[in-house]
């Protein structure tokens, strides 16, 4: 698995990133050495957040923890994608690594979600706007993601509010 550290506002010590290695060769049964993995480290006011994205193939997979410490973050993300990866067993275990999953490796039964239902179907119009506008529109309906059409790049987008209050916009990408 190839692995990239990035820090915000911090420094990264070499401890850490020796450590990171070790702790994602826990995800090598699953993937092999064709994984990319991403583990972004912040200091967000006392706390550390930690988020790992691996990417395999077409899946992706991440999960991002808040903690005092960054090894206990980083721990709890490892088990936040093995977690994923268990719960969604069925969908993907044709992708993975074969032989990823071990009769032993079952761990706590975890609920199958082989089918899904969809509650609501809606379509809207979806007028150019931008990314501000956008934003107001979403805030002014309450809602926490806001699909919208880009009047600058006539693409259909998304802006959703993340946890720690700031924005973000889903664009599609140019591939």
């Amino acid at each position: 698995m190839k692995l990239q550290m990035t820090a915000k506002k911090m420094q990264i010590p070499q401890t850490f990133t020796d450590y990171a290695e070790k702790k994602l060769t826990k995800l090598d049964r699953f993937f092999g050495d064709e994984a990319d993995a991403r583990v972004t480290v912040s200091a967000f006011k006392d706390d550390i957040i930690v988020e790992v994205t691996v990417k395999y193939e077409s899946l992706i997979f991440r999960a991002e923890q808040r903690a005092k410490d960054k090894d206990d973050a980083l721990d709890a993300c490892i088990d936040k994608i093995i977690r994923q990866i268990r719960k969604n067993k069925t969908k993907v275990e044709k992708r993975l690594k074969s032989g990823a999953f071990t009769p032993q490796d079952e761990g706590e039964p975890v609920e199958d979600q082989s089918q899904y239902t969809v509650v609501k179907h809606k379509e809207f119009h979806l007028r150019p706007m931008n990314i501000d506008e956008a934003i107001l529109q979403m805030n002014m309906l309450g809602h926490n993601f806001f699909m919208f059409k880009n009047g600058d790049t006539g693409e259909v987008n998304v802006v959703y509010k993340r946890d720690d209050g700031n924005y973000a916009v889903l664009e599609p990408s140019k591939e």
